[in-house]
């Protein structure tokens, strides 16, 4: 007998070595797996959740919390949304996305969070962190504080805007109780979460959460990307007066995080009347931690295969590799379909709706300085957008400006009286600040700003950059001709 034994060892070893196989083969792709979370806001009910309380990399998703502690200390007492709060060099020095505002900038914190809330602002971040908690780790202790109080088990804080540091993790869990916490303790608040756009100066901004003006009924929270985390997404929806909380980690784009997330609060709000049937999932706060590592998604976000640097604002369309879809959240595509308005309507695809334009919506209007109203809010913005404009591009005005005409738009031009110059370097400049704007209604922006640069200070009275002959009088051709004049722009 003991003559077999080695014989009954080898099977048994060899059966344990295809089990680890296994393991490792499945290890990836659980590390990669997207975590996954729907509840009611009210009840806390889960209604979803797929690896919801894996540790996960928040990102800028943190700022949900930095708006959260400041908006209580706010409601305290203890600052104003007038408070005046001052850009420093570490909050200048932040990676993007960020205002890019210079040191000694002063502000509101009601400006501060809408930057933040919006544009994913990483220096305003800092800015209110310094502003409320003295400092970066100072701020740090109070979002810990808060997270423990709000039963946020999971969740450590190293910094107010999610870049990347050792130790800054949370999970869906915990996520969807901050989001409950922020809906419940601060309601009269609200509205920074769900801001459509911001306008500085003469740029517009639209807010990095695609559902806010696709979505029927969205009304909320924020997006957070790095490349350790991928694409994150908290996101609330209200219909026929039920609210619901949808958590997306993990996905492999902007766009695929905002389907999964229209996917997820589709199948909540359209669940029917059998429902009662399914096993209860309890509420979020019950739902049992995982004692693990977070996923490092760097590679799969920010490896070479990409065409382009990976960002928060990522507009590209679903990847072919399973962006689409993922697991029992969707379900498949086509079976979740949306109405876009109205009671009938023509169905589309969640990444239809995503492609969509947004519903056409004011920019709300932030800026610089102190609290202004009227023409003093006016003459902010305009200086603003005068920071906006580059030196180089005031010099190519100039240029355009001075152009001398020939033929029969030299007469034509003679004719005109000489206050015809500013108004047609006015629209030589509404049109090359149009360039510069990112987004697509930025040229709506820049026609105010720059009429209001021409009434300041014409640009054709600007002295000729170095080398500009075209700045130069030109010499008549004949007596009988008159002196060349500004042409129009027509580009």
């Amino acid at each position: 007998m003991h003559a077999f034994r080695p014989l009954l060892r080898k099977p048994l070893f060899n059966l344990f070595a295809a089990a680890l196989a296994v393991a490792a083969l499945l290890a990836p792709r659980v590390a990669n797996a997207e975590a996954l979370l729907l509840i009611e806001a009210d009840s806390g009910k889960v209604l979803q959740a797929e690896n919801a309380t894996i540790p996960w990399y928040p990102a800028s998703v943190t700022k949900i919390m930095t708006a959260y502690v400041t908006l209580k200390a706010v409601k305290d007492g203890k600052i104003t949304l007038d408070s005046m709060l001052t850009v420093s060099p570490t909050a200048a020095s932040q990676s993007p996305s960020k205002m890019g505002l210079r040191p000694g900038t002063q502000l509101t914190v009601d400006n501060a969070l809408k930057m933040m809330m919006v544009k994913s602002a990483n220096d305003m971040a800092v800015v209110l962190a310094e502003g409320i908690g003295g400092s970066i780790d100072g701020f740090s202790v109070m979002m810990n504080d808060t997270a423990k109080k709000l039963g946020m088990t999971q969740t450590n804080y190293v910094n107010p805007n999610g870049l990347p540091a050792d130790g800054h993790v949370t999970s869906a869990r915990d996520l969807g109780i901050l989001a409950r916490s922020f809906l419940r303790d601060l309601p009269e608040y609200e509205y920074f979460v769900h801001i459509p756009a911001i306008r500085f100066g003469k740029r517009v901004t639209g807010n990095f959460n695609k559902l806010i003006g696709r979505y029927p009924g969205a009304d909320g929270f924020k997006t957070g990307f790095i490349c350790a985390s991928g694409y994150n997404l908290v996101a609330s929806a209200t219909r026929n007066g039920r609210r619901l909380i949808a958590v997306v980690l993990g996905a492999n784009s902007g766009t695929a995080r905002a389907v999964k997330a229209a996917q997820l609060l589709e199948r909540g709000f359209s669940q029917d009347s059998l429902s009662w049937l399914r096993p209860s999932l309890g509420t979020v706060e019950n739902l049992v931690p995982v004692d693990a590592s977070p996923p490092n998604l760097r590679e799969e976000m920010c490896g070479g295969h990409r065409k382009r640097p990976a960002s928060d604002d990522d507009d590209a369309l679903i990847a072919t590799n399973g962006g689409g879809t993922s697991g029992s959240a969707t379900g498949g595509e086509a079976q979740v379909t949306f109405f876009t308005a109205g009671l009938q309507p023509p169905l589309m695809k969640a990444s239809e709706l995503m492609a969509s334009a947004p519903a056409a919506a004011e920019p709300v209007v932030v800026y610089t300085g102190p609290p202004r109203t009227g023409a003093a809010l006016v003459a902010a913005v305009a200086a603003d957008a005068d920071q906006q404009t580059p030196p180089k591009a005031r010099g190519k005005k100039s240029r355009v400006a001075k152009k001398p005409e020939t033929g029969s738009d030299a007469k034509t031009a003679a004719a005109k009286p000489a206050t015809a110059k500013p108004d047609a370097a006015s629209k030589s400049i509404a049109r090359t600040d149009a360039k510069t704007d990112t987004k697509s209604d930025a040229k709506t922006a820049a026609k105010p700003t720059a009429s209001k640069h021409a009434a300041a200070k014409p640009v054709a009275d600007k002295p000729a950059a170095s080398g500009d002959q075209a700045a130069k009088p030109a010499k008549p051709k004949a007596a009988t001709k008159p002196a060349p004049k500004p042409a129009p722009n027509n580009s």
